[in-house]
């Protein structure tokens, strides 16, 4: 068995680790990247606002699943640390049949309430038949955005991070291709983006389960594994999974809220709003990645019992985020309106103008993010996930009640809801440095 992170140069083996997690989560934001270019420069202004809206929706639902697969995955990554590979693979088995049946569960209750969920995200009446579109056709990928998520978060685990991007390479170009040949051949529109986002969602996902049950002989059961005690593995897993999905939704929900303001100001604010957080996602993106890798690189470690290797892991984490950080706050600033034609027509000066707004204020605290994604992975791998809930909350928190406060004082409209955004990540990040330094001194 290989990918051991507890041995080796620190730094070196973190960013060898992280870099096919960055490169396939940029890959993943191609679904929707590839929707919203394509949507917005041959349908029009309203359906890039519809599919940019239904993409907060859609990485909602998403964050759900990805953080209870991160949350099982944190615990994958202490046995496999510890070497207690019996346990291990209980834990696998059980794990999935937990996370599968409440993935089935969702996606239920989405496609009942689709309509409650058009109402409640304020959509524009000149938006809504495009929307709703969009969204019926894109809840049935729900189910191979699991398979996809469980199984990468597995296979990090243990320290291979390159098979979830080969697959995530092969659906992400599937998906381009597709989403010309639906929108520009066919002419189905809106339906005929989700449609080729949904079938290159199912080949992931399908491919990826495949590859995990036939390339990975050692989940199976062996007759010398001991009994395990199924109930304390199962409670284990419910913690880690539901506070890290409380983490992931609830950071994702208020996103999904400040939709809901967005929204409010018309179908022009919202089509900035939709190319500016491509851009905003694609940019802080790589550095997310980079925090959950350290966040394996830390559980691993931890369950060895490597502290001091933990300790060197962690400042040489924080040099290498900010350095990053740094270099794309740069980037973003100096290219801001270049990179917003990407998806919106020159001629649409108003939309370029709130967009090349809100990148400018975002794209200068990208260091704010940085530090607060490798406090999530940090405390999610030394067993106090429920910490990373406390610091998404403050974040989330400071961001809803900014945006709505500061958006109805006509001295700062719409940019009062951009500015909420680094205010809550540096409020967050300084709860992260309290409650680091209170679990130092209680392990003195």
């Amino acid at each position: 068995m290989k990918g051991s992170l507890t041995e080796g140069p620190i730094t070196k083996s973190m960013l060898l680790f992280a870099f096919p997690m960055m490169v396939g989560n940029l890959l993943q934001q191609c679904y929707n990247i590839a929707d919203t270019l394509i949507v917005g420069r041959f349908l029009g202004a309203d359906a890039l606002a519809a599919v940019g809206s239904a993409y907060s929706l859609m990485t909602f639902l998403t964050s759900i699943l990805l953080g209870l697969s991160m949350g099982s995955g944190a615990v994958f990554s202490l046995r496999f640390g510890e070497r207690n590979f019996p346990r291990l693979r209980a834990s696998v088995r059980l794990s999935f049949w937990m996370i599968a049946a409440f993935t089935v569960v969702l996606n239920a209750v989405m496609f009942a309430g689709l309509e409650w969920f058009l109402v409640f995200m304020q959509t524009p009446e000149q938006v809504l038949p495009l929307m709703r579109d969009y969204l019926w056709v894109i809840f049935w990928g729900l189910v191979p955005v699991f398979l996809y998520n469980y199984f990468a978060s597995l296979l990090r685990a243990v320290g291979d991070s390159r098979t979830p991007l080969l697959f995530l390479g092969i659906s992400a170009v599937l998906n381009i291709g597709l989403d010309l040949f639906f929108v520009l051949t066919l002419r189905r529109g809106v339906a005929g983006a989700a449609e080729a986002t949904v079938i290159s969602q199912i080949v992931s996902g399908v491919g990826i389960t495949v590859y995990a049950l036939l390339r990975l002989p050692w989940l199976r059961t062996q007759e010398k594994d001991p009994p395990q005690d199924r109930r304390g593995l199962l409670w284990e897993l419910f913690q880690f999974s539901s506070l890290t999905c409380l983490q992931q939704s609830v950071m994702n929900f208020g996103i999904l809220l400040v939709q809901g303001l967005v929204n409010s100001f018309g179908a022009g604010v919202m089509a900035a709003f939709a190319a500016a957080v491509k851009i905003d996602s694609f940019a802080y993106m790589p550095v997310q990645d980079f925090g959950n890798a350290f966040s394996t690189f830390i559980a691993q470690n931890y369950g060895a019992g490597k502290h001091d290797r933990i300790r060197r892991g962690l400042k040489s984490a924080i040099l290498s985020c900010l350095v990053f950080c740094l270099i794309i706050s740069a980037a973003v600033w100096i290219f801001a309106e270049p990179l917003l034609t990407i998806f919106i027509d020159p001629a649409e000066t108003e939309i370029l103008a709130i967009g090349v707004g809100y990148l400018r204020i975002e794209g200068a605290f990208y260091c704010g993010i940085g530090l607060l994604f490798l406090c999530y992975g940090f405390f999610r791998a030394v067993k106090r996930p429920g910490i990373s809930v406390v610091l998404t909350v403050i974040s989330l928190g400071t961001r809803v009640l900014l945006a709505y406060v500061l958006s109805a004082i006509p001295a700062f409209g719409v940019t009062g809801i951009w500015w909420s955004v680094p205010i809550g990540w540096a409020l967050a990040d300084l709860a992260g440095l309290f409650f680091y330094r209170r679990q130092r001194a209680e392990r003195r």
